[in-house]
């Protein structure tokens, strides 16, 4: 019986290193960022060797290729960091919906006006729905009316990116918090 192996393979390098390179003569930049010339591939490996540094081709594509003299290990770390931070700079909110209706009682109105709150505190977009049933079409200003209750309510952390506006049978409008606005104060 014949077993499918699984196939390993070394992740590969983004860049080539020291003696992976494999041209003749390079555009050698040292750890300062100073541009030394056109030498030999074994010259520059010697150079980057004699300062316990590693020889990198940071462009392989030019002729001829460019390559500079820095720690490696140190380099991905940084490349690592940044990536990570441009990650966590790129987070991308999502956007909560909570529905109203003409008829919410007060009770439901002031449990939903909670969970817009909470929403607001977790830095999430809020999308403020009021749904119109049957003859409640006729009565949008009474909609609208609900929705400016919810933004006094909801104070002055809020910024509107969307207004209010009237899409087949509902109203919405979409909220998010300000920066560094803080909700649910009452409850801590």
């Amino acid at each position: 019986m014949v077993y499918n192996k699984p196939t390993y393979r070394r992740k590969r390098e983004k860049h080539r290193i020291n003696e992976i390179i494999r041209v003749k003569r390079v555009r050698l930049i040292d750890q300062t960022g100073k541009q030394i010339g056109i030498v030999d591939t074994r010259k520059a490996l010697d150079m980057a060797r004699s300062q316990g540094l590693d020889l990198v081709e940071v462009s392989p594509n030019t002729n001829p290729p460019v390559c500079r003299i820095m720690d490696y290990g140190k380099y991905k770390y940084q490349l690592a960091k940044k990536e990570k931070s441009q990650r966590k700079a790129q987070r991308q909110t999502s956007v909560k919906e909570v529905k109203f209706r003409l008829k919410t009682d007060e009770h439901d109105y002031n449990f939903k006006l909670k969970h817009i709150l909470r929403f607001l505190e977790g830095r999430h977009k809020v999308k403020i729905t009021i749904w119109f049933r049957g003859r409640e079409m006729a009565h949008t200003e009474k909609g609208k009316e609900i929705i400016d209750r919810i933004l006094n309510d909801l104070g002055d952390g809020i910024q509107i990116d969307q207004e209010a506006k009237l899409e087949g049978r509902n109203m919405s409008i979409i909220v998010s918090p300000k920066p560094g606005a803080t909700f649910l104060e009452e409850e801590k």
